[in-house]
Formats: C-alpha cells, structure tokens, sequence
C-alpha cells in the first residue's frame, strides 16, 4: 500500500484490537518448572496501550490463548476489552464492536497469524507485525518494521495517535 494511503487510514482509526502471541510477545513461550507459561512483552508496547486508553481509544486484546499475567498487566494499563481463549476471533471482534458502538471499518487490528486472517479482512485498518505469516501479510495494508513483541503496537499506536494530534508531547509527560 502506498504511503499516503496507509497514513490517511490511521487518521480514521477510532479504536485499536491486538492479537497477543506473535504481536504483543515475541511468541516465544517459557515453561517454567511449575508448568506455569511465560512470555516476553515489550514496555514500549505496554506504554502505547496505555497512552491510547488514555486518549480515549477503545482498545481490545484478543487471543486464542489464556495469559493471566498478560491480562493483569493491560487491566493495569485501563485496557478492559480483553478476550482470552477465544476460538472465532471475529466473533469477539464484533463483540468488541458492538460495546463500544463502533464499525469494524473504525478499527486497527493486528495480528500476525492464521487465526488471525479473519478480523483482519473485517476492519478499516489490518496491520501486522513484520515477522508475520504469509497470509496475514498478504492481507494487511500496514506492516510494521517491527517484528511481534519488539515494538510493533508501540509503532502503530503512536503513528495513528501522532496523525491524531493525540500522541503527548514531552512537555505533558509528568517527569
């Protein structure tokens, strides 16, 4: 997708929707010796979250998977919309929709894998990650420079915030 393009579409995001293995993590899954499951996250991921919910972006995570740990941290960041151990992802997608009246066509997802697919081919803005899988790549009109879990979300959220005027500046930041 030309440039112009994908940036005029991240000016009519109204809400954000994040797969989580792959896009959030790097993947990689850890067992601990107590079988518990661990994963990598970037604070640069986690801090755009955080920034959009408090601009006011509806933001969804939505996974195949059951992170507890994952969960807590993005109900931290005021993230409310989060879907574990989902099957049909656009079922929660619409879902998603549907609480906060807004159109599939308001909404950047990402995600970087089959299940993924889906969704991806209902929004206004599919993106993924640059390490995604074939499919997902051929489907999304943004890919980020940056792989699953290494600043991807960060990338995104902050652009369309940034062409939003909503990004903070230096100055709002407490220090």
């Amino acid at each position: 997708m030309e440039v112009k393009n994908y940036r005029e579409a991240f000016r009519c995001v109204r809400g954000f929707a994040f797969d989580v293995d792959g896009v959030l993590t790097n993947g990689t899954v850890h067992v601990s010796a107590q079988g518990e499951l661990l994963r990598d996250a970037n604070s640069r991921d986690a801090y755009a979250l955080g920034v959009a919910v408090r601009a006011g972006y509806p933001v969804a995570i939505i996974s195949g998977g059951n992170q507890m740990g994952l969960a807590r941290c993005c109900a931290e960041l005021g993230v409310v919309d989060i879907y574990q151990m989902v099957r049909e992802k656009v079922d929660a997608l619409m879902d998603f929709c549907a609480e906060r009246s807004l159109l599939p066509a308001d909404i950047l997802y990402m995600g970087d894998d089959i299940p993924d697919y889906g969704p991806m081919r209902r929004v206004g803005m599919p993106t993924c990650p640059a390490d995604a899988s074939r499919e997902v790549l051929s489907v999304a009109k943004y890919v980020s420079p940056y792989p699953g879990g290494a600043g991807c979300v960060r990338d995104v959220v902050e652009q369309v915030l940034r062409l939003q005027g909503k990004w903070p500046s230096v100055a709002e930041e407490r220090l």
